[in-house]
């Protein structure tokens, strides 16, 4: 393809730049390949596709790494009717290089290394603002929309026209995508050297430590639970094992994932398959009534009951992370929240992307949490059905994509 190519800095320092090729690109179309999805649960198609210029306040990044997180899943399947938005690019978790900005982006540039990040921040709205919420008005978690916000159109089409819808403010699932500037984070060039690493920070790792660390506040010394050793689940007890927590319970019915677990910080394993009683009362017994934290992060009402009923009474926080596609209500009585149990969900682990995000990224590389830890496969980007299977079958937590 013409376009631009990723080349070492030869600075030594491990940052990367952009290097202008025969044909300069800045504002013009791009041709290149992308993992387009037809239909729910279809085989993803890996074609060319167009890739239009940034408009005002957006950024086009040329993807250099991006994995696949059980969102995408759910998304492709289309679990949700209202998510039925086809052709589409899906794809979330990636790291890459700007390839060029729109009118009016001051806060990256041309060869700077980013992220993108699906729940954005503005840093205008009254969300942005507030030091309570890192929700943000206009660039929030949606995964319904599926146009640019400036003008509600694509920035991609296939090579006859046709708009290809866009995924919860990313679309990582091609050599190059347009992002909102909001929805775009610097990292420090001296991080240049681990961009694959820090592909999972997009979402995965930041959502399970950020809920331990930013929405539940874990201490030392503390008592955890975390019901599905997900990667989500996963990053949830690298965060409280950071943090300095006594004891860290995982639930889940795959035992093949304790070996996993032990790794990230669990401490003690239950697989409610192998339990004469239900899940909390097995909990109560081994913490002396009950954690002073549990994380849902499993998607399951049932689950997510036993979740809160394995917080003790008085204290215990109940944090949701898992994806709830049914249109259910919460399993819980309104008198049971007045034994002293609290219940709340955790969006993005409560970072807030552009603002604390790159902090982050560098706590992570300087080991505060091992990344490493949570890429089990790395496959070319041409093979992104079989990185599906593989976490369709429980087999990975993070497959990194090489593009």
């Amino acid at each position: 393809m013409e376009g631009q190519e990723v080349v070492a800095n030869g600075n030594n320092n491990g940052s990367l730049k952009l290097k202008p090729s025969s044909s300069e690109t800045r504002g013009k179309n791009i041709q290149c390949k992308a993992a387009v999805a037809y239909g729910p649960g279809e085989a993803f198609v890996l074609e060319q596709v167009i890739v239009h210029p940034p408009q005002k306040m957006e950024v086009r990044i040329k993807i250099l790494y991006t994995s696949i997180c059980h969102t995408d899943l759910g998304s492709w399947k289309a679990e949700n009717e209202a998510q039925r938005a086809f052709p589409r690019i899906f794809g979330h978790e990636a790291s890459g290089v700007v390839e060029c900005v729109g009118e009016g982006v001051t806060e990256v540039k041309e060869g700077d290394i980013v992220v993108p990040i699906f729940n954005g921040e503005c840093g205008e709205c009254c969300y942005c603002k507030s030091w309570v919420t890192n929700m943000c008005e206009r660039f929030g978690v949606n995964p319904m929309k599926k146009v640019m916000d400036s003008d509600g159109k694509t920035r991609f089409t296939t090579l006859e026209g046709k708009p290809i819808y866009h995924f919860l403010n990313t679309s990582t699932f091609s050599e190059y995508t347009v992002v909102d500037s909001a929805c775009v984070v610097n990292i420090p060039p001296q991080l240049a050297s681990s961009l694959k690493q820090l592909t999972l920070i997009s979402c995965g790792v930041s959502t399970g430590v950020g809920a331990a660390w930013n929405s539940a506040n874990v201490n030392a010394g503390s008592t955890v639970a975390v019901f599905g050793l997900g990667a989500v689940g996963l990053a949830v007890a690298e965060g409280a094992r950071a943090r300095g927590a006594s004891k860290i319970i995982g639930v889940d019915i795959n035992p093949d994932k304790f070996i996993k677990a032990q790794a990230m910080g669990i401490t003690d394993f239950i697989n409610p398959r192998d339990e004469e009683k239900p899940v909390n009362e097995r909990i109560k017994e081994m913490t002396g009534g009950g954690v002073d934290y549990s994380f849902e992060c499993a998607g399951n009402l049932d689950v997510l009951r036993e979740a809160f009923l394995s917080a003790h009474e008085g204290w215990g926080l109940t944090v949701v992370l898992g994806i709830h596609s049914s249109p259910k209500l919460l399993p819980i009585h309104p008198m049971e929240l007045f034994n002293g149990r609290r219940i709340i969900g955790s969006v993005f682990g409560g970072f807030k992307g552009k603002t604390q995000l790159p902090h982050f990224a560098n706590e992570c590389i300087h080991g505060v949490v091992n990344l490493d830890k949570f890429i089990t496969h790395e496959l070319p980007f041409e093979e992104i059905n079989k990185a599906f299977d593989l976490l369709i079958a429980g087999k990975s937590l993070r497959c990194v994509l090489h593009l």
